[in-house]
């Protein structure tokens, strides 16, 4: 019987969406603290089960605002990661869509190429590297510790987590999985892989 551990992923509440996202300042709105007050609830029942023993999160506002009451129900610290930021979206970072719209037509995430940066931020390649590397080096880390943990991150790097996982090529051109706010992602780590639990 091989190791098994379980990295329970978590994208944060909703953030507003009247804003370009990425390495925003933007927190969460009413209806994504109602999202993790719901989720924290669910945490709090099921604490036993989960057996979570270390809590890790982007720095970023949106996430730190969803680790943080996981943390007080779990009276556990919270190791916060800046590599599992989402995309670097420089200029762009909380920029109102329609002033976006207005000043760079036509571009959106899914319309760079491959090593097109958005204007003072990431291209999708230096994106998939940055959570490539931060993944292998958490997973050791999580390994190592042999411990339950959560980790608060954001919807573009837990699609890049799962095209990891999954053995297929990671493209900012489709969406490989659509992550729902705020709700609990189970990956298992058994018999030397990790694979999506239910």
């Amino acid at each position: 019987m091989g190791q098994s551990v379980i990295c329970y992923l978590i994208r944060h509440g909703k953030d507003d969406d009247t804003v370009r996202g990425g390495w925003s300042n933007s927190g969460l709105t009413e209806e994504g603290s109602l999202q993790v007050k719901k989720l924290v609830n669910y945490i709090k029942e099921n604490k036993n089960e989960l057996k979570v023993k270390r809590l890790f999160s982007s720095d970023l506002p949106r996430a730190v605002e969803t680790i943080t009451p996981i943390s007080a129900v779990l009276n556990l610290k919270v190791e916060f990661k800046p590599e599992f930021r989402e995309t670097n979206n420089g200029v762009f970072a909380g920029m109102p869509n329609d002033i976006a719209n207005e000043k760079y037509p036509g571009l959106f995430w899914n319309t760079l190429e491959w090593d097109e940066a958005y204007p003072q931020g990431e291209s999708p390649h230096i994106f998939y590297e940055r959570i490539k590397t931060a993944w292998k080096k958490f997973s050791e880390i999580i390994l190592k510790d042999n411990k339950n943990i959560i980790l608060v991150t954001h919807g573009g790097v837990i699609n890049v987590i799962y095209s990891i996982i999954d053995g297929i090529s990671y493209s900012n051109k489709e969406l490989h999985e659509r992550i729902p706010h705020a709700t609990i992602i189970p990956l298992i780590y058994d018999n030397e892989i990790w694979k999506k639990g239910d």
